[in-house]
C-alpha cells in the first residue's frame, strides 16, 4: 500500500497557499501550512480547513526554523509560496522584500540540501520578472527586465531555483504564473479592489473608486486554475520552469467596465484616477505563451476574463450585502 504523499506549503494564508492546500487535501496528502509568528495572526482563507490542515511556526528569515520544520513534518513536496508580494510595498520596503522574496527562496533550498535533497520544491516565481517586456508574448525563453524590487527579488529567487537544481542535483522548478485572481485576493490587488468597489457603490457604502493606471495590460486567470499547474510541474519526470497565464490581456479599465455592468452602473460615473496608486516605474504588457504547459503538463485556463470578473462581483456583493 502507498503511501500517504505529503505538503508543505509556505505562505498557506494567502490567496494561492489556500486553493493549493485544498486541492492537496483533495488528492488525499497531509498538508502542513508554515506560518510566521505574528501577533495579528489572519488565518481568514485557511478557517474552514481547520481539523485539517495542520499549522508549523518557522520563518523565512530564519535559516535554523526551516531546516527544523523539514525534520520535523519530512514532506515530499515543498511549494513556496511565501513573499512579500505586493509591488507598491515594494518600493517603499524594499530591503525587506529582498530577505523574503529573495533571500527566503535561497533559505528553504538550503534547508532542502542539508535535511533531504529528495524533496521536490516548487517556487512561486512570476510575470513580474518580464517587467519590460523584450517580447510579447511572453515564454519560458523571454529574457528578464523586472521593474520594481518585487519583480527584481523574485528573479534572484528564480534563478537561485535554478542553481541549486544544477548544482545539487535537485527536483526544484519554477512556475513563472502571470496574475491570478480570486474571492481571496488580497483587498489592496486591483481587481479585488474594484470588485469590493463596484459591490459597495452598488450598496451605497460608498460613492467613488480611486485607481491608478486603468491602461496597463495584464494577463489575468483564476486563482485555483493555476495552483493546479503548480502541482502538476511537481508530478513530472523531470524538474522544469512553466510560464502560466491564458494568453489573453486586458486592462484595469475593461474589469472596471465589467464589474461596474455586472451590478448595473457604469465605471465611468464612479471612477477616480489618483496619482498615488501609480508606480514609480510602469509594466506596459504581460502576456502569457503557455504553449509548454499545455503540451507538457495538459494544463489549460478554463475561466474566462469576464467569468472571473463576474465571479469576483458577485462575491463581493455577498459580503456588501451581509455588511449592510
Amino acid at each position: 500500500m502507498a503511501s500517504t504523499p505529503s505538503a508543505l506549503i509556505t505562505g498557506v494564508t494567502g490567496q494561492d497557499g489556500s486553493y493549493l492546500a485544498e486541492l492537496l487535501l483533495s488528492k488525499g496528502y497531509r498538508v502542513t501550512g508554515m506560518v510566521r509568528r505574528s501577533s495579528a495572526e489572519n488565518y481568514e482563507r485557511i478557517q474552514h480547513l481547520a481539523g485539517r490542515l495542520e499549522l508549523r511556526q518557522a520563518d523565512l528569515l530564519d535559516q535554523l526554523s526551516l531546516v527544523n520544520l523539514l525534520r520535523e513534518v519530512q514532506p515530499r513536496e515543498v511549494y513556496n509560496l511565501a513573499a512579500q508580494s505586493f509591488i507598491p510595498t515594494s518600493f517603499s520596503q524594499p530591503l525587506l522584500t529582498g530577505e523574503f522574496t529573495a533571500l527566503g527562496v535561497t533559505r528553504v533550498l538550503e534547508a532542502i540540501r542539508l535535511v533531504d535533497p529528495s524533496i521536490r520544491f516548487y517556487q512561486a516565481s512570476s510575470s513580474e520578472m518580464f517587467g519590460r517586456v523584450q517580447e510579447t508574448p511572453q515564454n519560458e525563453k523571454t529574457p528578464f527586465y523586472p521593474r520594481s524590487p518585487y519583480g527584481v527579488a523574485k528573479l534572484y529567487g528564480h534563478w537561485i531555483t535554478i542553481n541549486y537544481r544544477e548544482s545539487y542535483d535537485l527536483f526544484a522548478c519554477s512556475g513563472i504564473l502571470f496574475n491570478h485572481e480570486s474571492p481571496r485576493r488580497g483587498r489592496e490587488f486591483v481587481t479585488r479592489k474594484i470588485a469590493i468597489g463596484a459591490a459597495q457603490i452598488a450598496t451605497g457604502q460608498i460613492s467613488e473608486l480611486k485607481l491608478g493606471n486603468l491602461d496597463s495590460h495584464r494577463d489575468w486567470g483564476y486563482a485555483p486554475e493555476y495552483v493546479d499547474a503548480m502541482w502538476r510541474m511537481l508530478q513530472a519526470d523531470s524538474p522544469r520552469d512553466f510560464v502560466i497565464g491564458t494568453g489573453e490581456h486586458n486592462t484595469p479599465r475593461e474589469f472596471c467596465r465589467l464589474a461596474f455592468e455586472r451590478v448595473g452602473l457604469n465605471y465611468e460615473d464612479h471612477v477616480r484616477i489618483d496619482p498615488q496608486f501609480l508606480r514609480p516605474a510602469e509594466v506596459d504588457t504581460l502576456l502569457a505563451d503557455a504553449s509548454l504547459a499545455a503540451s507538457e503538463l495538459q494544463w489549460k485556463p478554463q475561466t474566462s476574463f469576464r467569468q472571473l470578473a463576474e465571479l469576483m462581483v458577485d462575491s463581493e456583493m455577498e459580503r456588501a450585502k451581509a455588511a449592510s
